[in-house]
Formats: C-alpha cells, structure tokens, sequence
C-alpha cells in the first residue's frame, strides 16, 4: 500500500494548513514545560520528510526548529533539554533532511547548545517505534505521525500510544485510503469490513469524523484520552488531523487553535456542516441549528435540570463536545442576564486557569420564580 510522494511538488494550501495547525500546537506545548522548569521533554516526527517543499517552505521538522528557537533563552536558563527524533524512511529524503536542518542550525547558532539534542533515522516506521516506544511518555511527549497510510491505527500502535501519560498525539490519514483500500487484506486486518461499510454509507465530507469514532470506540475503558479531529478539504479528496492527549489542557490548547481558524465549526477548514446556510428561513420542517448554537442549547438544558452546576463541570462538558470554555461562558451569563440562574461572581470563569490554577469553583443555582 503505497503512499504519494508529497516531496516531489509543493506543498499544496490542504498540506501547508496541516503543518500549521502542528507548528501552532507546538508553540502552545513547548512553554508549558519549559516554563514549569521541566528536565526534559521529548518530540517525535515519525514521516518528517525533507524538510522543506520544492519551494523552500518549511516541513514539520524546520517548523520545530522554528518553535524552539523562539523560547531557546528559556530553554537554556531554566535547564530544559528538548530531544528531538526525526525519521524519513527514504534515504534520500533523509539526506535532504539531514543537511536542511543542519543549515538551519547554521543559520541559528543559538540552537546549537546542549539543550538541543537530535537523533535521525531512516527507517520504517513500525520497526522504529518499537524502538523508541520506551521514551515516549516518560517524560512530557509530542508524537507526530503524518503518515500516508493506516497503519497507525492498527491496535498495536494506537493502544500503546493512549496508554502514555503525559504524551500528545497528532495523526494525519488521507481518508481517500479508506476508500481505495477499504476491500483489501491488509485493510481488513487493521479496520473490521463491517465497520468499513457502515463508513462508507455517510456522506463522504464526514468519513473523517466516523473513523474518528471509530478509533474512539478502541480506547480502553475509562481512559483519559480525548480524540479530536481536524477535516481538510484538498481538491476533491477529504483529509484530516486526529489530535489526542489525555490533559484537558492540551485539550483545551488544540481546540482553542481550530476554533481561531474556523469559528463556525472548530472542526474544518472548510463549512463542513453548512452552517453559514442555517441562518436562512426553513419553510418546511425544523429549522436547522448551527453547532456552536447547539451546544448553547445543550449546555443551557442541563443547567436547568441541574445537571452541570458550576464552572469546572461547564467547562469540562464544553471541552468534552469540542468547544471552547468562551462558547460555554457566554450562554451561562445569557443565563444570569435573563435570571434563570444567579452566581456570586463577576463572571462565569468557564476556563482552565480558574479553575484547576486558581480553584475557583463558582456554583450556579437557579433562580427560584415566585
């Protein structure tokens, strides 16, 4: 099962999106450690590429680079060491690579310290990973796995990377392989046919958030981890971002980013659900909800029924759907304007820092009508 060979051509708006929600992400993760004084953290870019595209446009080891560059003055007076892994199983590319990074320390001699530490491979994925498997997790980890292909999700990579603490994930698939694929041994082995096929009957824009699901449904019971997705639209094809970490702060960091790029859905970089289309009248039958103001409503129900009674369980429930805590926060002081509950806050503090940082838990209580 052959994957394309994205190196030849530049790298198209479909691509370049991707590596800019990755980059972004790091420029959120990196601090957190780096700050809190963290020994060590590790990165792992298991399909690294050249480096960059023909054009000179940055992949996601130079984007790395990139990110640790702009925190290097911490980095080095608080003592963190950033070890980064790097593979390209194609030899060639990986020279490419090698010398593109190389120049890119040249070109910034400041990483060249001892807080920076790379390792290269050329070498397949499958075999390589279970030699570094035992560092991922052990100390504060970013995964990223932008393969052209499925075997990630093959029970023995995906368990074992949800079973990681401390340990972030992006997964990139092309959701054309499912379908080209989907009827051969090697897929069938790896995704049920049943499951296949019951894929294939949803429309095609949402094949992306089912294998989603799907991966979901494979988690171990009670864990931590939260999946997300990211669907792009390159041409006539559907690809996607599968983000998952076990921290509601990662969490909240990743959808916080999808949320700035597209604030109808928080989900595509495109109208994957037609929301702009819902603000028309409907004549015949329900009128069609957009997501975020189904979410309000949502939220809204179960604060009447007692179900969510503070900040903390507002926020989690927020996150838990794929929204951010402002979405949350701005329904729960809609709530107060029309006196349906009452606070004893200035605001609603549905956000991370107040509650888990600052534990401030705020009680909403209904408003008794007489």
């Amino acid at each position: 099962m052959p994957g394309k060979n994205i190196h030849k051509e530049p790298f198209d708006e479909g691509t370049i999106t991707k590596l800019e929600i990755f980059q972004r992400y790091c420029r959120e993760w990196l601090p957190v450690f780096v700050m809190t004084k963290s020994k060590r953290v590790n990165i792992f870019d298991f399909f690294a590429g050249t480096g960059y595209d023909t054009e000179g446009v940055p992949g996601s080891p130079i984007r790395i680079l990139t990110e640790i560059k702009g925190h290097i003055a911490n980095i080095r007076k608080n003592g963190t060491i950033i070890y980064l892994y790097f593979n390209e199983y194609d030899k060639k590319k990986s020279q490419q690579l090698l010398e593109a990074y190389k120049q890119f320390l040249d070109d910034n001699p400041e990483l060249k310290c001892p807080n920076i530490r790379i390792t290269t491979y050329s070498e397949d994925f499958g075999v390589l990973y279970d030699k570094l498997e035992p560092l991922i997790g052990q100390v504060p980890s970013l995964v990223y796995l932008d393969q052209n292909g499925i075997k990630f999700i093959a029970d023995k990579y995906l368990s074992s990377i949800v079973r990681k603490t401390q340990t972030d994930f992006f997964y990139y698939l092309s959701s054309s392989f499912f379908i080209r694929f989907g009827n051969t041994p090697e897929f069938k082995a790896i995704v049920p046919e049943a499951t296949m096929e019951d894929i294939k009957t949803k429309p095609y824009k949402y094949i992306h958030n089912e294998i989603l699901n799907y991966l979901k449904s494979k988690l171990p019971k009670g864990s931590p981890v939260r999946m997300f997705p990211f669907t792009i639209k390159k041409n006539a094809g559907v690809y996607g971002i599968i983000f998952g970490a076990s921290h509601i702060l990662a969490a909240d960091k990743f959808l916080s980013i999808a949320w700035r790029l597209n604030g109808l859905n928080g989900s595509a970089n495109f109208d994957i659900d037609d929301d702009s289309q819902k603000d028309q009248l409907e004549l015949w039958g329900p009128q069609p909800i957009k997501k975020v103001d189904a979410f309000k409503r949502d939220l809204h129900e179960k604060i009447l029924v007692g179900e969510i009674k503070n900040n903390k369980e507002a926020y989690e429930f927020a996150v838990d759907r794929g929204h951010i805590g402002s979405h949350a926060k701005e329904e729960i002081a809609d709530m107060r304007r029309k006196k349906l509950i009452t606070y004893e806050s200035k605001a609603p503090k549905v956000n991370y820092a107040a509650i888990y940082k600052n534990n401030e838990i705020v009680e909403y209580r209904l408003v008794t009508k007489r």
